[in-house]
């Protein structure tokens, strides 16, 4: 997969902290090599967070996330900052910005506590370098930070390279698979696949496409179908399939549709799988035959799109648990970046696979919902609950939870 095709969900993200005019921008365009950020002399420039796609090696593809000042100012400055922490709540690593010459000051040494409490490795980039070439770190430095501070200058280049080589040991990349630890070579592998208002035109859903990727890389033969073409597609067959892996909302059809035998899951529940929230979502599904009638529900998309009449999570999921539990509850809805912190209202959150979000952006959400005593589940896991089929959908995935 090229540059240009890895989903920024699946790129290690870089997060650059700092107060205003440390030098973020500044440091970005330096590592980048390009104008990413705009630059100025002026305090909080930067006013929202700057996203800039790369490869960096040996660490691979990355996302580098320039953000507005920690220190900034006013309602506005306020939510800003508010941006900031968003970042925060993605960052698999960060780079924490201040200026040469000056002590660290509260600001800087309570984002260096929170991102260790987090455990986001960072460095500390002692920027503007080459204005104070005699000091090598600030005074009140403490001990526990020595590590992690390389002098640097945006302006002359001193440290990048260093820099850029410290980020690369930070942390280890790790390829969590979606389907290829299920599947063996020339095993055959049914994709069901709905075209209906819904479905982007012209092209699949990422989870679609990524598992179609994975089968294909493990030499296994993938065969795609809409629902609609399931059943009568199965005679036509010379061997039974290995596999059957259906869009979430056509469960049911393609379940009646196929003999008990063959092994049947859902992209949602793969991709769950793959952001680590499954086991999280299979614990937190029995919530749904708790619920009371006026209960608040959160269901939670990653993306944000142009909603379908019949879209799967303002329309479909809310009329399968009227239909299930009998009971009418109180739907709200929340898409991309705007999760609410603040989940104590709700008995119940429903969260989609997760294909656009970052997985440390799932876990931060899961945390939240854990820290509040408030149960998750996922589309994929919801659905096969109501349609009594989960401990099918779950069966092919071996226990791997």
């Amino acid at each position: 997969m090229s540059l240009q095709q890895t989903p920024a969900s699946d790129r290690i993200r870089i997060g650059f902290f700092g107060k205003r005019n440390a030098g973020k921008s500044s440091l970005l365009n330096a590592i980048t090599g390009q104008p990413v950020s705009v630059v100025s002399d002026q305090k909080g420039t930067t006013t929202d967070p700057v996203h800039k796609a790369m490869e960096l090696l040996p660490l691979g593809p990355v996302l580098l996330i320039d953000t507005p000042g920690l220190d900034d100012e006013g309602p506005l400055g306020e939510l800003r900052i508010q941006k900031m922490r968003q970042v925060l709540n993605t960052a698999d690593l960060a780079i924490l910005v201040t200026e040469a010459g000056q002590h660290l000051d509260q600001d800087d040494l309570l984002l260096a506590g929170e991102l260790n409490r987090r455990q986001i490795p960072f460095l500390i980039a002692w920027n503007k370098h080459d204005l104070q070439p005699g000091q090598d770190r600030p005074d009140n430095l403490p001990v526990t930070l020595k590590d992690c501070l390389i002098p640097v200058s945006a302006a002359t280049g001193e440290g990048i390279v260093l820099l850029k080589e410290r980020l690369a040991g930070l942390i280890t990349v790790k390829d969590k698979p979606l389907v290829r630890d299920l599947i063996g070579p020339m095993q055959l592998v049914v994709l069901v696949v709905p075209i209906d208002a819904s479905a982007p035109k012209g092209r699949l859903i990422l989870p679609q496409q990524q598992v179609l990727r994975e089968v294909l890389e493990c030499g296994a033969i993938a065969l795609v179908v809409r629902d609609t073409e399931l059943a009568g597609t199965l005679p036509l067959l010379s061997r039974r399939p290995d596999l059957v892996i259906t869009d979430s909302q056509v469960f049911q059809q393609a379940a009646a549709a196929l003999p008990e035998e063959i092994p049947l899951t859902s992209f949602s529940i793969l991709m769950a799988r793959k952001k680590g929230f499954l086991s999280a979502s299979v614990k937190g599904v029995t919530a749904i035959d708790k619920l009371k009638n006026g209960d608040p529900i959160l269901i939670a998309e990653g993306c944000t799109h142009h909603r379908q009449c019949e879209d799967i999570g303002t329309v479909k999921l809310p009329r399968l648990i009227r239909s299930h539990t009998g009971i009418a509850p109180d739907f709200s809805f929340c898409s991309g970046g705007d999760f609410p912190a603040d989940l104590s209202c709700f008995k119940l959150v429903i969260h989609c696979g997760g294909c656009m979000l970052h997985e440390r952006e799932i876990r931060q959400r899961l945390l939240l919902a854990e820290e509040q005593n408030i149960p998750v589940t996922n589309y994929g896991v919801a659905i096969a609950h109501m349609r009594g089929i989960l401990p099918r959908s779950l069966s092919p995935l071996h226990g791997c939870l």
